[in-house]
């Protein structure tokens, strides 16, 4: 019997040494996680910190540009990048994955739409008739002027290192840039906040959008502008007249990352939200009006069932 204990006692010291080495295989070295300006992209970066914390591993959240981030992903400054829309990053994600050194992680459930647009409820008060059609607009812009808009009607964009002059251009190429404007939001917040005053004040609004997001709950009806193809940007050739595609939502990451990390690695190539999932962790900023990190810990502890499957 005491020889039995014995080889008992060893039995489980070696499971236990053998887990301790299953989970310090991944470096101990932090996984890198950038930040950048919407509220989906804060909040999953902090659900995804989480998960990776949760299997052992460190983390460092840095706030990154977003458009230089594929870069700095690609010299090993920045570790993974979760949110990458195919119309705003494509380019420099494709362009840094040329170069070597950044790997395509997988796509996410989720699909993507980014395109001004108007709350629904600008159409349902008939503020400009004939929307979503874009050739309503110009025949409406007079309900859509503000103090800033120089008397034209006014898109309100996202920050300008989001699209360069993509709207401008597109204004100018339809032949509404008599009627209209572009002005460029400091933030994803002051899009949030034009949305509110807007509907305090009943007057209309055009404003720069993305699905998925936490307006969707609500209602947001996108412009349907001249399809998009491949070319039709003014930067790669076209008039730019077009819309933007419906695309994908991908995640980036250094090539080391799978040898220094395998297990982190794992989970992070499995792991994929849903248009309802992103939408839910920016309501939990936009709406419920927590902070990023405090949206996150909701998230992880509300969804265990749908993260911890990741990390097996």
């Amino acid at each position: 019997m005491k020889f039995r204990n014995t080889l008992i006692a060893g039995a489980a010291g070696i499971a236990l040494s053998l887990t301790g080495i299953a989970k310090a295989a991944d470096s101990t070295q932090p996984i890198v996680i950038p930040i950048h300006n919407w509220s989906s992209q804060v909040v999953m970066a902090y659900v995804i910190g989480g998960m990776f914390e949760s299997m052992g591993s460190n983390v460092e959240y840095v706030p990154a540009d977003t458009q230089a981030v594929y870069e700095s992903i690609r010299n090993g400054d920045v570790t993974i990048s979760h949110e990458v829309w195919q119309s705003t990053f494509g380019s420099s994600f494709y362009n840094a994955m040329a170069k070597g050194g950044v790997i395509d992680a997988g796509s996410h459930a989720a699909t993507t739409l980014e395109e001004v647009g108007v709350p629904t409820w600008v159409i349902e008060k008939g503020l400009c008739p004939g929307l979503p059609s874009w050739e309503a607009l110009k025949d409406c812009s007079a309900n859509f002027t503000t103090a800033d808009s120089g008397g034209k009607g006014r898109w309100l964009e996202g920050p300008q290192s989001w699209h360069g002059n993509l709207m401008p251009d597109r204004i100018e190429a339809l032949g509404l840039a008599d009627k209209w404007t572009v002005k460029f939001a400091g933030s994803a917040d002051a899009l949030w906040t034009e949305l509110n005053s807007a509907k305090k004040e009943g007057r209309g609004t055009v404003v720069f959008n993305w699905t998925p997001n936490f307006t969707d709950a609500e209602g947001f009806t996108f412009i349907e502008f001249p399809p998009y193809f491949d070319g039709c940007r003014k930067e790669d050739g076209g008039d730019g007249s077009c819309g933007s595609p419906k695309g994908w939502l991908k995640k980036a990451a250094n090539y080391k990352f799978p040898k220094t990390h395998p297990a982190a690695y794992t989970a992070f190539s499995k792991l994929s939200f849903t248009t309802t999932q992103v939408g839910q962790m920016a309501a939990l900023v936009d709406v419920e009006k927590l902070d990023h990190k405090d949206a996150a810990k909701k998230w992880l502890a509300e969804n265990e069932n749908v993260w911890m499957a990741w990390t097996k």
